[in-house]
């Protein structure tokens, strides 16, 4: 076998070194075309179109569905945290029709459908009243998700057991309900208590104080009537509309920041000063017309003007004006003289204004904020990584304009100017969550590297091929020359003279000579004889 291959080494070789560097290129170029070729058919084939199969799924819904598909053999991915399953876009419509006759995904929970397809002598009362519970609650849910920005919600409910005498109070039903939200979704006050009353009536028996309602982020949702309000006493009021200032500026930045750093990477505490002095004032004001002028809106104008020149004698009979003497002779004039009046008389009208003020209920008098950032960027591994100090002031710059922003507009101006640096204040802290190590995970070899691999075996494969068929040819030809020189070595040939050397003896020499030193061309001689014959 060590000579064999020695063999087809040196021919391969010979082979080589005997090609020109035109023909070497093209070998090479051919080679490398051929591996460019298959990579690309490869890559082109191995992407597959993923699509969304299902959306918001259980993680018992996902159990079930990965399942099945693992037990038929089709690709699937996971996404959204586990929540969203894709698979090859071809196989969708097939997949959704053959999981729904098979009853995929089942969550598990009774509807009302259950009692139709489930209908049983043997049922207990207790088992009854288990079920229909369950069957109520899911019922309730599944009305509660249909409602715009509920994406999932779970249901419980607390039932008072009936009484045994006719005489006996019924106990009123309980009600725990948390809704997961859409991110960003805001409901408002009459959607809250369209809420509760929608549970309230869905329920027998269940008024809706007993109804608690609460996201997945722990925040309830309170009934926010005005009526409510108006019943409360003045502590209960005044504490119930600190918590909303706060939790509604809370879960805003909460919400913001977190699309900046990460939702859980970030912490928000809000902590808030409200006036709640209300003042009721009366108050009568006399404004101009014109602000500029300080003037105000003609009504009447008077003018008068009186004017004489020259002095003309007196007239009348001497003492006989009233309260001359009789008899009394006046005093002569001169004779010129001047006389001028002029007077003008404007009534102005102004802005009579009468204002009756009510005051606010509250006002936001001082506000503090507190953020806790995670300094953690990266904890897989034994030894997480933290935040640079460059990366600490740019995240701290960021979250600094965002909450002067809010604190400006948040206080009243009322209580002078506010200074917002002096209001909030900005941690970094690596945050304690799960102290479990995670478990190193086995390595994954990507895809690349299996069809790198194939390729070099497929071409390792096709040059042995080539090889074999090379080595196969050469045989014959060797097989073919030995049977010639076998043959002419079998037949008797007489001797001769060595003086007489005929032309079939020089002849037979060149051939001996020729299939010594140069094989090749003796067999190509053969070859071309083999074929004329």
């Amino acid at each position: 076998m060590k000579e064999k291959m020695a063999k087809w080494k040196e021919k391969g070789t010979a082979f080589w070194t005997n090609r020109t560097k035109s023909q070497k290129g093209v070998f090479v170029g051919s080679i490398l075309i051929l591996i460019l070729l298959i990579v690309g058919i490869a890559l082109f084939t191995s992407s597959t179109k993923f699509v969304p199969l299902y959306n918001n799924l259980s993680l018992q819904e996902v159990g079930q569905i990965k399942t099945e598909l693992d037990a038929r053999g089709i690709p699937y991915e996971l996404q959204d945290g586990g929540k969203t399953i894709t698979v090859p876009e071809a196989q969708v419509d097939t997949l959704l029709v053959d999981l729904a006759g098979q009853g995929i995904p089942n969550s598990g929970n009774i509807d009302y459908s259950f009692f139709s397809e489930n209908t049983s002598w043997g049922i207990t009362d207790n088992e009854f009243n288990i079920m229909k519970l369950d069957a109520m609650q899911t019922e309730l849910a599944n009305l509660m998700k249909s409602i715009e920005g509920i994406e999932n919600a779970k249901v419980m409910i607390n039932m008072p057991e009936d009484p045994v005498f006719v005489s006996e109070s019924t106990e009123q039903a309980s009600a725990s309900i948390v809704i997961n939200t859409q991110p960003g979704y805001q409901f408002q006050g009459n959607q809250i208590d369209s809420l509760y009353h929608l549970v309230s009536k869905a329920v027998p028996n269940l008024p809706q104080d007993n109804i608690v309602i609460m996201n997945q982020y722990f925040e309830y949702y309170d009934r926010n009537s005005q009526t409510a309000f108006g019943t409360q006493d003045a502590h209960t009021y005044q504490q119930t509309v600190k918590k909303d200032i706060e939790r509604d500026i809370q879960r805003r930045l909460q919400q913001m920041l977190g699309a900046m750093v990460g939702g859980e990477n970030v912490i928000v505490s809000v902590t808030s000063d409200i006036d709640f002095t209300q003042e009721n004032r009366t108050e009568e004001l006399v404004e101009p017309v014109d602000l500029e002028n300080m003037e105000g809106l003609p009504v009447s104008i008077e003018t008068i003007q009186e004017t004489y020149s020259g002095n003309p004698p007196v007239g009348g009979e001497p003492g006989t004006g009233e309260g001359d003497v009789p008899n009394y002779p006046a005093e002569e004039g001169g004779d010129n003289g001047e006389y001028e009046l002029a007077k003008e008389t404007i009534n102005n009208e102004f802005n009579r204004i009468r204002k009756n003020i009510v005051e606010s209920p509250y006002k936001v008098r001082d506000l503090g904020i507190q953020v806790a950032v995670d300094s953690v960027i990266d904890s897989d591994g034994n030894e997480p990584q933290y935040l640079t100090q460059a990366d600490e002031n740019t995240v701290e710059a960021g979250i600094s304009s965002i909450l002067e922003s809010i604190i400006g507009t948040s206080i009243d101006k009322e209580y002078g100017e506010v200074i917002p640096e002096e209001k909030f204040s900005i941690v970094f802290q690596e945050f304690n969550g799960d102290s479990a190590v995670p478990q190193p995970s086995s390595p994954v070899i990507p895809l690349w590297l299996y069809i790198a691999g194939a390729v070099l075996l497929l071409i390792i494969i096709i040059l042995i091929v080539l090889l074999l068929i090379r080595n196969k040819k050469e045989d014959e030809i060797e097989e073919v020359m030995e049977e010639a020189i076998t043959a002419e070595s079998s037949l008797e040939i007489p001797e001769m003279p060595e003086n007489q050397d005929s032309e079939s003896v020089i002849r037979r020499k060149q051939l001996e000579k020729i299939a010594k030193e140069k094989p090749e061309e003796f067999a190509k001689l053969l070859r071309s004889w083999i074929g004329e014959e």
